[in-house]
């Protein structure tokens, strides 16, 4: 039975202007040594700066994985509804636009179809993304409300692991594991109430 196998990473640091800081060129650096062992067999990115950035310097330790940048994997909201949703989290979900909304839907629910059918061999694919879309896969793995993806928070570099097999339930690996990097380059992106 075939095995897939998407590991979510969020883009590095970045600064104001949206490029990568120098914390953040490190933890780039540091994610693709930790990726090489890997065996990936590709590179989703998404198409904004800062991923696209943490992607070059991940990807110069992968010769020979192909990266590609997709939508699909951008920076946007996913589904939440607001029949639950607590107030802190409403806020987030009305800072976006009705249309905002409506495409994060639509991108969210293809990225879920894109991502996580098993084909019909082992697959380790890496996906280079943002806070919100990595909650999102959390989220429809462990099968948890539409607007549970809100409060799952990632670091910048952070690596989390799922894998899909047919027959099986989706089983998360690992969470915000930021074992590649020291102790300084850790916990950035992440609220700072809740940092370890």
């Amino acid at each position: 039975m075939a095995i897939r196998t998407i590991y979510l990473a969020r883009h590095a640091e970045a600064g104001q202007d949206g490029a990568l800081t120098l914390a953040g060129r490190q933890q780039a650096s540091l994610l693709g040594e930790r990726l090489r062992g890997a065996a990936l067999s590709a590179v989703y990115v998404s198409p904004v700066p800062r991923a696209v950035q943490t992607a070059e310097l991940l990807t110069s330790q992968l010769p020979g994985v192909p990266s590609q940048q997709l939508d699909l994997v951008g920076d946007y909201p996913p589904p939440a509804g607001h029949a639950d949703l607590p107030p802190g989290y409403a806020r987030v979900v009305d800072s976006y636009s009705a249309q905002e909304r409506a495409e994060g839907a639509r991108l969210a629910a293809a990225a879920i179809e894109r991502f996580t059918q098993p084909g019909p061999d082992d697959s380790r694919e890496l996906i280079i993304t943002h806070n919100f879309l990595i909650g999102w896969f959390v989220r429809d793995a462990l099968g948890a409300p539409d607007w549970r993806w809100l409060g799952l928070n990632q670091c910048n570099a952070a690596l989390s692991v799922i894998r899909y097999q047919s027959g099986l339930p989706p089983g998360l690996v690992s969470f915000n594991d930021m074992d590649h990097l020291p102790a300084p380059l850790r916990w950035t992106g992440f609220p700072a109430q809740l940092r370890g």
